[in-house]
């Protein structure tokens, strides 16, 4: 009996295959996963970008294309420049969703596992984002070891986090201190109610009727309100200056944020100081905002929206 040597050979099975692909190149983590593979070592770094330029100078040398020789070097750096960047972005995105989910904490598990998951990815952007720092560091000491010029980026700024020795962190932190510090001075002591209502919104029997409600519970009442120059937050204005109750503004910051996107931030600036309540009068989209996410704070809430 001779063996039929025209077919091919039997396909191998596939855990043989994820066996080999781990023996060719070690095991590569999902999309979905944290990468526990280390960062690149200081020395190697240091070392590639030598060599790198070492190799770019010699081809370039000496040839038609010498003229070019400084922005291809350059490029070389903002390559690194950018990718930090890139992860600096998404750091931002990590931390409104960090953010978001702090909000939306419940008690489960499940909840809480998506945070600590939001944490653990952010700690490993931040960690990312200095290895490329010091990649283009590392490639911006060659640019100035050939060409005896400074490396600049050509837009936006170049943040050397090496400087951030103890003493100016200690500063800034004595800084940021003192601005808290400070902004608390604006707020009198006592119980924080905060009113949100329609530009709109006029019945100011019903408005003066839950003020004198709350006010007779937390006679420590300092109320905050949107600085609408009309509508619901107009009349609880004149409502604490009859009452003679302390009250504080919180107008939408136009200056920073767009017409659309100003109220929303507002919304999130005064739900940070954690009022010890909030009233929302009817109105639109705005009060809609504040409700849920006073909810998900766990803020105590007079909807008087449907009313």
């Amino acid at each position: 009996m001779t063996l039929d040597r025209t077919n091919d050979a039997p396909e191998q099975s596939p855990l043989a295959d994820m066996l080999q692909e781990l023996e060719l190149y070690g095991r590569t983590p999902f999309d979905d996963e944290l990468d526990p593979r280390p960062l690149p070592e200081g020395r190697l770094v240091e070392a590639a970008a030598a060599d790198s330029f070492d190799a770019m100078v010699a081809c370039l040398a000496d040839t038609r294309l010498e003229p070019d020789m400084e922005d291809l070097l350059w490029g070389f750096t903002n390559v690194f420049h950018r990718a930090g960047e890139r992860i600096e972005r998404e750091l931002d995105a990590n931390e409104h969703a960090q953010r978001r989910l702090q909000r939306e904490q419940d008690g489960s598990e499940v909840k809480s596992v998506e945070l600590e998951t939001l944490i653990a990815e952010g700690r490993t952007m931040i960690e990312r984002r200095d290895a490329m720092e010091a990649f283009r560091e590392a490639f911006a000491e060659q640019f100035r070891h050939y060409l005896r010029k400074a490396w600049l980026p050509r837009s936006g700024s170049m943040l050397n986090r090496r400087a951030m020795t103890a003493a100016v962190i200690e500063s800034r932190e004595f800084v940021n201190g003192r601005r808290w510090t400070d902004s608390q001075l604006l707020l009198p002591p006592g119980e924080r109610i905060y009113v949100s209502g329609g530009a709109d919104y006029n019945d100011h029997h019903e408005i003066w009727r839950i003020l004198d409600e709350v006010h007779a519970r937390n006679p420590q009442m300092v109320l905050l309100h949107g600085a609408s120059r009309t509508g619901a937050e107009r009349i609880a204005a004149l409502w604490a200056a009859q009452r003679d109750v302390p009250q504080v503004p919180f107008a939408p910051d136009f200056t920073k944020h767009s017409r659309a996107a100003a109220p929303f931030k507002r919304n999130d600036k005064v739900l940070s100081i954690m009022p010890r309540g909030i009233i929302i009068f009817p109105g639109g989209g705005i009060q809609d905002n504040l409700f849920d996410k006073a909810r998900a704070a766990g803020i105590a809430v007079i909807d008087r929206r449907r009313r």
